[in-house]
């Protein structure tokens, strides 16, 4: 199983102290600080477990068209003129804790710019999570300028980017991780697109689901 980059500060120190939990009671040996120390390693043996499951970046087989920047249900799709991309369909996703919480991009480009805002943490299910803490990506891609923008929630308090103004990049590839569930939104010019196909309440994956095609 692959593990996501970032993710070793968080697996780190419950594997430590599951070692250390576990030499105590290797040295103690039975009687009632023996238990402790067995109920200790076993507590932080399954967190660490936990932990390394929530962080799995599994491989994939990329997707036709416009495909899911992140796993989650959609949340949201709305016509609207963003200051940034024009005349545009936003697609917001939901990232629950279970999720797989890797982004990917969702269409070959090029990074132009990558802007962290600070902000809330409001639940990402709510409107006024809009104003929470952000990375706003754009990307001039073979439709036209799209924008991702990875939202922190209550829980998800650390947006890292794998990414850096200037990459060249394939669909697919990893742009960064949310920890701890939150929201995507992708913002598609309309002129570049042919159909938007998925619908409010669809749970997809990122690089695999195809969210849209292109026009010709």
């Amino acid at each position: 199983m692959n593990i996501a980059k970032g993710s070793k500060y968080f697996i780190l120190p419950s594997f430590s102290s599951f070692i250390l939990f576990l030499i105590l009671l290797i040295l103690i040996g039975e009687g009632v600080i023996g238990s402790i120390f067995l109920l200790l390693a076993f507590f932080t043996f399954l967190i660490t477990i936990l932990i390394i499951i929530f962080f799995r970046d599994p491989e994939r087989e990329v997707g036709k068209g416009i495909v899911a920047c992140a796993d989650g249900k959609i949340r949201e799709i709305i016509k609207l003129a963003d200051k940034d991309i024009k005349d545009c369909t936003r697609v917001s996703t939901f990232m629950n804790l279970y999720n797989v919480h890797v982004n990917r991009l969702p269409i070959d480009g090029t990074v132009r710019s990558i802007i962290h805002t600070s902000g809330f943490h409001f639940p990402a299910f709510l409107k006024k999570s809009d104003k929470n803490e952000k990375v706003i990506i754009t990307l001039e891609t073979k439709i036209g300028k799209i924008k991702i923008v990875q939202i922190a929630g209550t829980l998800a308090r650390r947006i890292f980017p794998y990414i850096q103004k200037g990459n060249t990049l394939k669909k697919g590839d990893r742009i960064g991780i949310i920890r701890f569930g939150s929201r995507v939104d992708i913002y598609l010019p309309s002129k570049g697109l042919k159909k938007i196909l998925i619908k409010k309440g669809d749970i997809v994956k990122a690089g695999v689901s195809t969210i849209a095609e292109i026009n010709d």
